[in-house]
């Protein structure tokens, strides 16, 4: 446990240190994204009967902040430390694979949940915000935050340069992340793109963080919790069999 907790440690003293950029500058961004929103929609959009858009919107948001910065952390971990080379002393270190991908995948799910966090904290100044179910909110956060995190590992392994990252973030994160219901409802879309929508976990990511807040879901949240559990599930084993096989690690 004492390898496990310095890689930790050290995962989260890298963020932690340029916190103005890490984790300061995505709670600004997410909440200019409230700002905009909020006085173009709020008047003219009614979601669900009786709840208004802001709390609709507030929750996607704090979830699209987590996931985001899960993934950012983990994968710009992994691909700076290849970069310069000193991946090699985690890997030549007597530490398994298993203790290596939790190190990562654990301090990526706090620095996603700390920008979440503030973010909530922020808008709760301002808005009289709902929390019926919070204990679905925080089984939510959980897995999306660590689906995320664990896609940023492999994604990082994957790459040999930032240009690769980044075209892996702008060309499949971000996609999946504004179209998986963060402002909208998908009961609001023509039938093809509803089935398209509940082909991206991340919509049920989302939907079932935000029946934590308010209560009401456009699917059921135990089918949500089934797949974003399966989806952890899987790409967990994925990212474990490449640090394990040494995939575009060991050169």
């Amino acid at each position: 446990m004492t390898g496990f907790f310095t890689l930790f440690y050290k995962e989260l003293l890298r963020f932690w240190k340029v916190g103005f950029q890490t984790i300061l500058a995505p709670m600004v961004s997410t909440l200019l994204y409230l700002l905009v929103f909020f006085h173009v929609l709020e008047a003219h959009v009614e979601v669900y009967p009786d709840i208004a858009y802001t709390h609709f919107l507030i929750p996607g948001l704090v979830m699209m902040a987590i996931i985001q910065n899960a993934f950012a952390n983990s994968s710009s971990s992994m691909i700076q430390s290849k970069i310069s080379g000193n991946i090699v002393f985690i890997l030549l270190s007597p530490l398994s694979y298993h203790t290596i991908f939790l190190a990562y995948v654990l301090a990526s799910v706090v620095r996603g949940i700390l920008v979440g966090l503030g973010v909530y904290i922020v808008t709760w100044v301002f808005f009289d915000i709902p929390l019926q179910l919070p204990i679905w909110s925080i089984i939510f956060v959980l897995l999306g935050s660590g689906i995320l995190a664990v896609l940023g590992l492999i994604a990082g392994i994957w790459a040999d340069k930032f240009d690769q990252l980044a075209a892996f973030q702008n060309f499949i994160i971000m996609p999946l992340t504004f179209l998986s219901g963060v402002f909208y409802t998908i009961h609001s879309l023509p039938s093809g793109w509803q089935y398209l929508s509940h082909l991206n976990p991340f919509f049920y990511m989302i939907d079932g963080f935000r029946y934590g807040f308010l209560g009401v879901s456009d699917i059921s949240p135990y089918i949500s919790l089934l797949i974003v559990a399966s989806c952890l599930m899987i790409i967990s084993m994925l990212a474990i069999r490449m640090l394990r096989t040494g995939y575009k690690l060991r050169h």
